[in-house]
């Protein structure tokens, strides 16, 4: 039995007194809406009708059931007509799990502006490099860097993931300039320890959409950190050879304290491009207040990202 279906109808029949009203009124048979009123009953153990000449009447149990069943029928239109609102006007509490490097500079910024063109949207902010289970920690979006496994989670592409080989100038005028990827083994490699060994790959740039044969580098180097802001520094200071996404580097490079070396050549890791994502739940409609925030986003960011927007010059070596 649908037990809501039953009890609107059994609701309608106690106001228009007719089986048949109630019928036209919901446009169903007049013997389905006897059936859910019998089913009624029989789950309750309680007439709730009199059947007479003059129509139905309710019993002492009918009243009873009728009223508080008005006060539930009344709260789930309630909860219906609030929860479709949040589709129709983007607002309530969004929960953004994103990476602490790439939040810092990319999405707290324009939050402000966000927050100004949404003021009925909160947010609460979680900055982690570690991959929450967003079912389990009640996450709403999550940014996410790199190749994307394979799940059951949606996801919009943001930018893409270019990573270059940078390094300051002091550097190079003391350890020479790169010119394919195999000098880099004779140079001092800044590693982070978040990747899985101690080898670049490369590819030539022109040959990136073609099946492109990789060169693999062995690094050498006597500094690794886990944190990427502290391998950029350690290259603006001049330790060494660093592998940086240019959203990241991008002001370092315009203003001189880093140079691109490679620039015919491009990182990769694997087939699979990487790309910067905007990841969330699946769900058959998904809320306005996800929506909002991953537009914004992909608005903001644009395409080419901005953080690349005339970096083309400021790459040169």
């Amino acid at each position: 039995m649908d037990y809501f279906a039953a009890v609107r109808a059994f609701v309608s029949a106690a106001e228009l007194q007719s089986f048949s009203k109630t019928a036209h009124e919901m446009a169903v048979k007049t013997s389905t809406i006897s059936r859910y009123v019998s089913e009624l009953e029989k789950d309750l153990g309680i007439a709730l009708f009199n059947r007479s000449t003059r129509g139905l009447v309710l019993t002492e149990g009918g009243r009873l059931f009728r009223e508080h069943a008005m006060v539930a029928l009344q709260a789930l239109d309630d909860a219906r007509q609030v929860t479709s609102s949040l589709n129709r006007t983007p607002q309530g509490v969004l929960r953004v799990t994103m990476p602490s490097a790439f939040g810092r500079r990319h999405i707290v910024p324009h939050l402000p502006a966000f927050m100004t063109r949404y003021p009925a949207i909160g947010l609460d902010i979680v900055s982690t490099d570690e991959t929450l289970n967003m079912i389990e920690a009640g996450i709403d979006v999550a940014i996410r860097i790199g190749v994307l496994p394979d799940s059951s989670l949606m996801a919009k592409r943001l930018a893409p993931h270019r990573r270059i080989v940078c390094g300051s100038p002091a550097y190079f005028e003391r350890s020479g300039m790169p010119h394919v990827p195999e000098d880099l083994a004779a140079h001092d490699a800044l590693r982070l320890s978040l990747l899985p060994d101690d080898k670049w790959s490369f590819t030539r740039a022109a040959d990136a959409l073609a099946s492109p044969e990789q060169v693999l580098v062995e690094l050498r180097g006597r500094l690794r950190a886990d944190d990427s802001e502290a391998v950029l520094e350690l290259a603006v200071a001049g330790c060494g050879l660093a592998l940086l996404p240019t959203w990241l580097a991008s002001t370092a490079l315009r203003e001189g304290r880093l140079q691109h070396a490679l620039p015919e050549w491009e990182a990769r890791t694997g087939r699979a491009e990487p790309a910067v994502w905007a990841v969330y739940p699946p769900k058959k409609i998904v809320s306005s207040k996800v929506r909002a925030f991953v537009d914004f986003y992909a608005e903001v960011i644009g395409e080419p990202p901005y953080w690349d927007d005339g970096l083309a010059l400021a790459l040169q070596p």
